[in-house]
């Protein structure tokens, strides 16, 4: 069962909708892609928020951006599901659902990465072409640091549950977990330059690009994937202490607040 359509969102609260029907469907099936779901949709909330409270430089722009980011995880999750094409990067991130030796971390991060390094770019360069890319560059970041943040809020609850998690360091302040091979401070960094290249380059010069930009994301989510053999154990011994229990774990992900 397909629950995306593959019809274009049209604006932040359709994100909200759909994110909804996959985390729900992922938790009645035991689908570990339930776990981004659900922080994507707290995500997604928080952009909201901002926007309601005039966080951004440009409501609307903000508003659309978040439509165009969601289509391409929407398109992916959809094409991957129906055994249809899709990103090379996406298409790691889903099969690794079915890997039950990797931790809730690692999925998060394979999400979080492809998510911004690849479709954060592209959506970026597509609401704001050639110049005024440069405007969006506060409200980008912005964005960035909700993201951020709620990494942070994740990994604290997860942390509260799985005790051996606190031996990682943490994403969301700037530094790279070096057993994860990740850094949001990088990823953002990236997207960024990406952004900016792909916003003034032709359709034929972006679309060459594109496919350069998700093999390298791609290798990057490897090396989430398999860390190398020196981080065995660490990973090994929070994976023996999480839930089995995958609906439970998207709840978890979907509710926990922080205090």
């Amino acid at each position: 069962m397909i629950l995306y359509s593959g019809m274009e969102i049209q604006n932040i609260q359709g994100v909200l909708s759909q994110l909804t029907q996959i985390e729900q469907h992922c938790a009645a099936t035991k689908n570990r892609a339930g776990y981004f779901a659900a922080l994507y949709k707290r995500m997604t909330a928080a952009v909201i928020n901002g926007i309601n409270t005039n966080q951004f430089e440009d409501n609307a722009r903000m508003d659309k951006l978040d439509a165009i980011f969601a289509q391409r995880y929407m398109d992916a999750y959809n094409c991957y599901y129906a055994k249809s094409p899709c990103s090379i990067a996406w298409k790691t991130v889903f099969d690794c659902c079915s890997d039950q030796s990797l931790i809730v971390l690692q999925h998060l991060l394979l999400g979080i990465n492809t998510h911004i390094n690849l479709d954060l770019a592209i959506a970026a360069a597509t609401v704001a072409p050639g110049s005024a890319i440069n405007a969006l560059q506060n409200d980008f970041n912005h964005i960035n640091s909700l993201i951020a943040s709620l990494i942070n809020d994740v990994q604290e609850c997860l942390c509260d549950v799985w005790f051996p998690m606190r031996l990682l360091t943490k994403i969301a302040n700037g530094k790279q977990i070096a057993v994860l091979n990740f850094s949001i401070d990088k990823a953002r960094d990236a997207s960024w330059a990406n952004a900016v290249l792909l916003a003034n380059m032709t359709s034929e010069q972006s679309n060459a690009y594109i496919q350069q930009l998700d093999a390298s994301v791609n290798m990057i989510g490897n090396k989430i994937k398999s860390p190398g053999t020196l981080t065995d154990f660490l990973l090994e011994s929070i994976r023996l202490t999480e839930y089995d229990d995958v609906a439970r774990t998207i709840n978890l992900i979907d509710t926990t607040v922080v205090k």
